[in-house]
């Protein structure tokens, strides 16, 4: 009986020393939250000020992604004896003059990416790599600021691809509205007068045309983490079929220094990119497509891999 007694007070010892440790642990934990919380408010009050400051503000990151592989007799699948390899490589830019009367904000987004399969067997078969995505897009940004929030602006962007087919097709825009800045790296841009010009060669069937421009961008830096998503339409007065829209995102976290994991995906609705990539499948697709029958299916790309920040 004496020895149970003995577990007895044994065990409520070490459950009332737990719980009174446990109880001084979350009390250390509430003061050191306390003082996380103390300096994070003095390191955003200094950010405040520093956004504030005049002048020109420049940044870049971006993603690295890869892969090769070979195989030699490997007879479970269709090509034993191949290599292969992708590499995907994403830039994104800015560099913005910030003035108290106006702005000049300036970015630059690329994607590009290469793919390769060689069937060593087959002595036919391409064995270089080929590209797979392709993506350019310049935008300039100037605004008179009428209120903190929003200014007059004018806009001139341009869309293309560079590996294969530069300027073919390759889109202009140029027009004059109103920007919106509510937030804190937030931008929306909102001009009703926009010409959307279309530059194409050969056989190619583009057209530009008068509407509006929506831009939609945000940028921002928390800690270890980059973010920009960008959305940029154009919506035609001539014809709907003329309008397209393109949006953009990319992440990367840094894990050591200036290197981490970067992910970016895009997608993008243009029915004219359809019809004419259509009418180069001629005769295969029966009847020859028109820009009004054309399946206007939807685009995207995404690539995920090393990142650096710059």
């Amino acid at each position: 009986m004496k020895k149970i007694l003995c577990l007895a007070f044994l065990l409520l010892a070490i459950t009332t020393t737990s719980a009174q440790t446990e109880e001084e642990l979350k009390k250390e934990q509430a003061v050191k939250k306390d003082s996380i919380a103390a300096i994070q408010k003095r390191i955003d009050a200094i950010q405040a000020k520093l956004d504030t400051i005049t002048g020109w503000k420049i940044g870049a990151f971006g993603t690295v992604g890869g892969s090769l592989s070979g195989f030699n007799n490997w007879f479970a699948q269709g090509i034993p004896n191949n290599s292969a390899g992708n590499i995907g490589i994403t830039f994104n830019g800015y560099a913005n003059l910030l003035q108290k009367k106006y702005f000049w904000k300036n970015s630059l987004t690329t994607n590009f990416a290469w793919v390769k399969l060689d069937d060593r067997d087959d002595p036919t078969d391409d064995d270089g790599f080929r590209e797979a995505t392709d993506v350019f897009n310049f935008t300039s940004l100037f605004g008179y600021r009428l209120t903190r929030t929003l200014a007059v602006s004018t806009l001139t962007e341009y869309r293309t691809t560079i590996l294969s087919n530069f300027n073919d097709p390759g889109y202009l825009d140029i027009g004059a509205g109103i920007t919106w800045t509510p937030i804190k790296n937030l931008v929306i841009v909102v001009h009703p007068v926009n010409y959307n010009f279309v530059f194409s060669e050969g056989d190619a069937q583009y057209e530009s045309s008068l509407g509006a421009k929506l831009v939609a961008d945000y940028t921002r830096r928390i800690g270890a983490i980059n973010f920009k998503t960008n959305l940029s339409a154009f919506l035609s007065y001539e014809d709907t079929d003329y309008s397209n829209w393109t949006w953009t995102n990319s992440f990367t976290y840094t894990l050591w220094k200036a290197i981490g994991v970067g992910f970016d995906f895009g997608l993008r609705s243009n029915k004219q990119e359809a019809y004419n990539f259509a009418l180069a499948q001629v005769p295969e697709i029966v009847p020859t497509p028109t820009l009004e029958n054309t399946d206007n299916e939807l685009q995207s790309f995404w690539n995920l891999g090393v990142s650096y920040t710059f």
